[in-house]
């Protein structure tokens, strides 16, 4: 299989992007499939309280970098894979999660565990990559979808992600602090 690339460049200015707003974050499309064959690019405002939860994608690599403000982070396999709290895990070495500020990288492999969250007064930004593309922009607009239409049940979001390889480990939280759907 040979990748087709776009015969131009793609230039986006700031603020350029088209952006989906819910209310767990708030997601720009900076470079989608359409625009490259090997990854997704999105900048993510991520809220206050907002927990993604530990999750895992067994196809997709994923690269974070965060811009402005602090994440909680976390991209190791844990001795054991408790459905609490993620920040509890400790990976065999030792490791924990961390607190990423502006300029922190994380990269994580397919099959990897990882999760981020603000546990700020403030919003936190990132830019996001996903690959291969199209499955995260997908992801985002069904979600938004189900979240617009009130249909986002605990078994219409655990099907959402199933489709999608997002296997979640830990609840997802939002800003108010409530958990989500979960698998």
């Amino acid at each position: 299989m040979s990748l087709v690339y776009p015969r131009d460049g793609l230039v986006v200015m700031p603020g350029g992007g088209r952006t989906i707003r819910t209310a767990a974050q708030e997601v720009t499309f900076k470079v989608t499939g359409a625009h490259s064959p090997t990854a997704s690019t999105f900048e993510v405002v991520v809220p206050p309280g907002f927990d993604v939860g530990a999750h895992a994608h067994s196809r997709s690599e994923e690269f974070f970098y965060v811009l402005d403000g602090e994440l909680d982070v976390l991209a190791f396999e844990p001795r054991t894979r408790t459905p609490d709290d993620w920040r509890n895990w400790e990976s065999p070495g030792g490791e924990r999660y961390v607190r990423a500020t502006a300029g922190t990288a994380i990269l994580v492999p397919p099959g990897c565990p990882h999760a981020f969250a603000n546990p700020t007064g403030r919003p936190a930004r990132m830019l996001f990559q996903a690959a291969p593309p199209p499955d995260h922009e997908r992801y985002f607009e069904e979600l938004l979808g189900l979240l617009d239409s009130g249909q986002a049940t605990p078994e219409a979001v655990a099907d959402l992600r199933a489709r999608y390889d997002i296997e979640q480990l830990t609840p997802l939280k939002t800003a108010k602090g409530q958990e989500s759907a979960r698998d």
